[in-house]
């Protein structure tokens, strides 16, 4: 299983770099997706991150997860992108597993892709979420989504990630290892 953590040019830096770090500290092969032919994207706050890889060089297994960072201009610029939709539809198709933070819900669920399911995010972003049983949770769970509020949820949210990845023990072993608990 690979992660792979879309990037857009005005992501949110927590919610993006915190699933990173917390997933390569429990060993979960995990890569930084310019969805732009460039692979310096700049951060919310402008800060350069450079992408593992571009999203044209991506071939991406059933097995493997999607995570979409918040960020409005970066979710904006997600939103518009072809090839995002063209490889979200296709990874629903086979049920994939779609993590999103923050504003980042908001494109599967325009997509439709909430339907039926239990799922949250940043608060005043819940009429784009079509069809989703809303929760106020920090992080919800439920079939192949994983969804999460905001930037102070990031590390509540990667830690899920790596639970359901790795197992509780897994998670709890870096958690432990930051101070978390």
């Amino acid at each position: 299983m690979k992660v792979y953590v879309m990037l857009a040019d005005g992501f949110e830096e927590i919610e993006a770099l915190t699933v990173v770090d917390v997933l390569r500290r429990g060993d979960v092969e995990t890569n930084m997706i310019s969805i732009k032919s460039d692979k310096i994207v700049l951060s919310a706050h402008n800060i350069p991150v450079v992408a593992d890889k571009n999203i044209e060089d991506l071939e991406i297994n059933s097995e493997d997860m999607i995570v979409l960072p918040g960020g409005s201009k970066g979710v904006q610029k997600l939103s518009e992108s072809k090839a995002l939709q063209d490889l979200l539809l296709k990874h629903q198709e086979n049920n994939g597993l779609l993590a999103a933070i923050c504003a980042g819900p908001t494109i599967p669920g325009k997509m439709g892709f909430y339907n039926g399911i239990k799922a949250t995010c940043y608060p005043g972003c819940e009429d784009d979420l079509k069809g989703a049983i809303i929760s106020n949770d920090s992080v919800v769970v439920d079939k192949n989504f994983i969804t999460s509020r905001g930037p102070a949820t990031s590390l509540d949210f990667a830690y899920t990630l790596l639970s359901l990845i790795k197992g509780e023990n897994a998670s709890e072993k870096i958690q432990k290892g930051m101070l978390y608990k």
